[in-house]
């Protein structure tokens, strides 16, 4: 993921992530980076700042992903809005289904697998407002977007936006 994604200056076409928006997400997500691993995460690459000196000034974190993220862990049951993937080991199916669909939150969600049916089986039990499958935060013109739960306040993008800006009313003229 590192050689993947390059922080920088948005105006940089190499550059692909950006910072985050402000000093209070930073310290939140730098938060959800050292509970991951006091709770036993495994920290797989990033998790840091980046160490380029051109970007200390900007409220910048690599991507970073941990591995054997459990449903105890706040990392699996809170949304994080920043460069964070928490990768999931499962058996069954139907359980882990069970612990996803518990959660407070259903904003997005994303399927990384060589098995198109079964992702396609897993994007129709997960609830959230937009599932990716071998990809991530891609947004296609025309789809709103928006999740459930707890995620996001409504629809937002597409006819589902214009729509909640919109009052409609039928009129209905008897000519005779």
């Amino acid at each position: 993921i590192p050689t993947l994604h390059r922080c920088g200056d948005p105006t940089d076409p190499a550059t692909t992530m950006g910072c985050l928006i402000s000093e209070q997400q930073f310290n939140k997500v730098m938060h959800y980076i050292e509970s991951a691993r006091a709770d036993g995460a495994r920290l797989v690459c990033g998790g840091r700042r980046p160490d380029d000196p051109k970007l200390a000034r900007g409220w910048f974190v690599e991507p970073t992903v941990f591995a054997d993220v459990t449903p105890s862990m706040r990392l699996f049951r809170e949304e994080v809005f920043g460069p964070l993937l928490a990768v999931i080991p499962w058996d069954d199916e139907d359980v882990l289904f069970e612990q996803i669909n518990s959660l407070e939150y259903g904003l997005t969600a994303s399927i990384w697998t060589r098995d198109l049916a079964q992702a396609h089986r897993a994007a129709a039990r997960i609830e959230a407002g937009y599932v990716w499958i071998n990809h991530t935060s891609a947004h296609f013109l025309g789809a709103d977007f928006g999740g459930y739960k707890k995620s996001g306040m409504g629809r937002e993008e597409g006819l589902a936006e214009m729509l909640a800006y919109t009052q409609t009313k039928n009129v209905h003229v008897m000519l005779s």
